[in-house]
């Protein structure tokens, strides 16, 4: 619920907003060239600070002139008096700038806010020239001595820059937690998950059908457990996500992600398990002197481009570690047949190189502990959801199309076949 003084914010700027359109006054600004020669000392930069102070100056009195009239004449449709000035501020490249602003009363004795006043003031552009900024590795001590141009500025001390980053970045993650996903035609999600302090981020992040990236969100848990993904996955849904196209679904290996994926998409989910854990956690079961030879033998089997191939090259190698290591050769059989869903499909080999693993999601999580690299403590709340939110947001500005993305039609005409055929076999059954 607004409040007063919020709708009276609004009204003032919307009535000032009708003074421009439909009055259009005109403002001039003089400036003796002496005192520019004088600015010019500093630099262009500090003439167009100064000037441009003096040009909020010059608004704000036009808006005073049309809501008061000239100073010692009569004017009929005056709607406020004069009552003095006051300090006020102004932002300013993310920056708190003194000014001098007018005061206004109505005839029943009621301050008369000025539209172009709250224009300056807003907090909008401070909020996100901070947030731009300690992305871009600015942290909240330094801040204030690389930013300060104005020799008066404030609003730029570290509590005041952090303040304004929490405010920013909860917004950040707002929308991108809100966006609707309804139009997007992805041909790929990935799921997966990074440790921060002691939790777990889940992220979700999709492929189009043009092969561009977007991250679809994002969500905090201690461990990647079936109840945090379903939740995520729930958002999804929610913001019109459909479900019920056929999708490759890319996951590092966790049971809980692959059964939530199953229960959210049913069939027209085809799982593939990230071969790149998968190597990791067989080889992670094996002595030094078997790491090397195992870990050869599992990247050929997965550069081959047959499927039947590939399968029996792992079945070999199963069996081979049975006699070596019993859990690496459990490890390698648990969840074998969803390492090789690019191979079923017969993706083509550059596009099937990006779409065997979560690669392209793990580059994005690398972009995440680049920006959260200045951040010392981390404290309960949303802290580490606003810092991962933004730091993923970061990720996708930098986002190119996925290498192999002028393949993705053979993946989706595969998978359409086998949908096609699963529903051809089931009616059959029926009858």
């Amino acid at each position: 619920m607004k409040r007063q003084y919020q709708i009276e914010q609004q009204r003032a700027v919307q009535q000032f907003r009708r003074l421009a359109t439909e009055q259009n006054p005109n403002i001039q600004m003089v400036l003796p060239l002496a005192e520019i020669v004088g600015l010019l000392q500093q630099g262009v930069g500090n003439l167009l600070r100064q000037a441009g102070l003096a040009l909020m100056q010059l608004v704000m009195d036009e808006e005073v002139k049309s809501l008061a009239g000239e100073r010692h004449e009569q004017h009929d449709g005056r709607r406020a008096h004069r009552w003095g000035k006051e300090k006020g501020f102004c932002v300013v490249d993310g920056q708190k700038v003194p000014i001098r602003r007018a005061r206004l009363r109505t005839a029943d004795k009621r301050e008369q806010r000025l539209g172009s006043y709250e224009l300056f003031q807003r907090s909008g552009p401070l909020q996100a020239s901070v947030w731009d900024k300690m992305m871009r590795g600015l942290s909240t001590r330094n801040y204030g001595a690389v930013v300060k141009d104005f020799q008066d500025a404030y609003g730029i001390e570290k509590s005041a820059v952090s303040e304004n980053f929490i405010e920013a970045s909860r917004e950040k993650v707002k929308e991108l937690m809100e966006r609707r996903l309804g139009e997007l035609r992805l041909c790929a999600v990935l799921i997966d998950g990074t440790p921060f302090k002691d939790r777990q981020m889940i992220v979700a992040l999709g492929i189009g059908c043009d092969g561009r990236k977007t991250v679809l969100g994002i969500r905090e848990g201690a461990t990647e457990n079936t109840a945090v993904v379903n939740g995520l996955l729930g958002e999804l849904l929610e913001r019109g996500l459909d479900f019920t196209t056929p999708r490759l679904y890319i996951l590092d290996g966790g049971k809980a992600l692959a059964a939530a994926v199953r229960k959210h998409a049913g069939e027209a989910a085809f799982i593939q398990r990230c071969q790149v854990h998968k190597k990791r956690n067989v080889v992670d079961h094996l002595t030094e002197e078997y790491k090397a030879d195992v870990k050869k033998k599992l990247q050929n089997a997965y550069a081959m481009t047959d499927y039947a191939d590939a399968k029996r090259a792992l079945e070999r190698l199963h069996r081979e570690l049975m006699d070596v290591n019993p859990s690496a050769a459990r490890s390698l059989e648990e969840g074998m047949e969803e390492t090789l869903t690019v191979h079923k499909l017969r993706v083509p080999e550059q596009l099937r190189r990006t779409l065997c693993c979560t690669n392209v999601i793990e580059s994005a999580f690398s972009i995440v502990e680049t920006v959260c690299r200045n951040v010392k403590r981390w404290r309960p709340g949303d802290q580490i959801e606003r810092w991962v939110g933004s730091g993923l947001l970061v990720a996708e500005r930098q986002f190119r199309r996925v290498i192999g993305h002028r393949q993705i039609p053979l993946l989706l005409s595969s998978m359409a076949n086998i949908v096609s055929k699963k529903s051809i076999a089931k009616g059959a059954e029926v009858a």
